[in-house]
């Protein structure tokens, strides 16, 4: 009789295994396997759970083929704030014709969305490990991501139903802002910020862009080389989220750096505003070493990348020095002065 009964239940749980599978929405398993490695890596770099991230990308745009996601490529409904200088798109939501943020692809939204949980408002779900899901999501709603008031439910259906916690990597979630350490002390962690409670949860009322900006300059003094201004990046940063806290596109910031393509390293020079077309005044060369990066003495002189290669010969797919050597930062008077002379 015991053997019936267990070969019983065995059937029933191999059979609702069964059923549940089949009852997975094969655009979402779509969706989910497009998407998993940019979950993953956000995690990585953000700090923010990859289950919480999927679920939130699946819900909010239904997996890909929502009016906005179709439109707009906005996969997580972040509408347009203040500080917001890209494009829009109107879509009746809580109200007609509300303005949401547009991009010009779907991986930009992804980046946008991690970048836009980094806002003080949301840090306090970085007390949460990245496998505390349920904490997240509820953690969400309070800090008023969504007016939903079953959304912290929908997210974990969705993340229990499709197995989304196995993306998680189950290290901790706790990311600080660039240049900041993690506190656990409420009025550590909310410095500068005015605190609004929200039934029996805290959290930070979010920056705005001349705020972020202004806090930002406190943890990175401004610098300057060559006449050009630069901070210095610190532990945690990345082009990113230094590009979000100065409210300008990552991507020119990027180019203004010569650094297309290049990951930031602690100690590397970013430069706020423009680099000069050639060295300062009294520093016409300059000695490096063997093995040392080109683009590395063109942050340091404060230097265009293209410009040094110009004003040395050099050919365009150098990026290191072979040997030590001087080399030229800005043009020899002399030469100049010949080359007027023959005219």
């Amino acid at each position: 009789m015991d053997n019936k009964y267990l070969l019983l239940s065995l059937f029933i749980a191999l059979f609702s295994h069964s059923v549940l599978f089949a009852q997975q929405n094969p655009t979402y398993l779509a969706y989910i396997e497009q998407w998993k490695e940019v979950a993953v890596d956000n995690e990585r770099e953000h700090g923010i759970p990859a289950s919480i991230s999927m679920a939130q990308g699946l819900l909010e745009s239904a997996a890909g083929q929502s009016e906005l996601a179709k439109n707009a490529n906005n996969h997580f409904g972040i509408k347009c704030t203040s500080d917001w200088t890209g494009g829009s798109y109107r879509h009746d939501d809580d109200k007609k014709k509300e303005c949401f943020r547009k991009y010009r692809s779907a991986d930009e939204s992804w980046r946008d969305h991690s970048l836009f949980l980094k806002r003080s408002r949301y840090q306090p779900l970085y007390d949460y490990e990245v496998s505390d899901y349920r904490n997240w999501a509820y953690g969400l709603s309070r800090c008023g991501y969504a007016t939903d008031p079953n959304y912290p439910e929908k997210l974990i259906k969705l993340i229990e139903d499709y197995g989304l916690a196995d993306l998680s990597s189950g290290t901790s979630g706790v990311v600080p802002h660039a240049g900041q350490s993690v506190s656990n002390s409420p009025s550590d962690r909310h410095n500068h910020h005015s605190a609004v409670v929200v039934g029996d949860e805290e959290y930070v009322e979010p920056l705005s862009a001349k705020e972020e900006r202004k806090a930002f300059f406190q943890s990175h003094p401004k610098q300057k080389v060559n006449g050009a201004r630069y901070v210095v990046a610190l532990e945690g940063d990345t082009w990113a989220n230094i590009a979000f806290r100065l409210n300008v596109r990552e991507r020119d910031l990027r180019e203004t750096n010569d650094a297309l393509g290049r990951t930031l390293n602690v100690g590397d020079f970013v430069f706020i505003t423009e680099k000069r077309d050639q060295g300062a005044k009294e520093r016409t060369w300059v000695q490096v070493q063997a093995g040392q990066s080109l683009w590395s003495v063109a942050q340091q002189e404060g230097v265009k990348l293209d410009k040094l290669l110009e004003l040395n010969s050099f050919p365009r797919t150098m990026t290191t020095f072979p040997y030590q050597q001087q080399i030229r930062l800005r043009e020899d008077k002399q030469i100049k002065s010949k080359g007027n002379n023959r005219r």
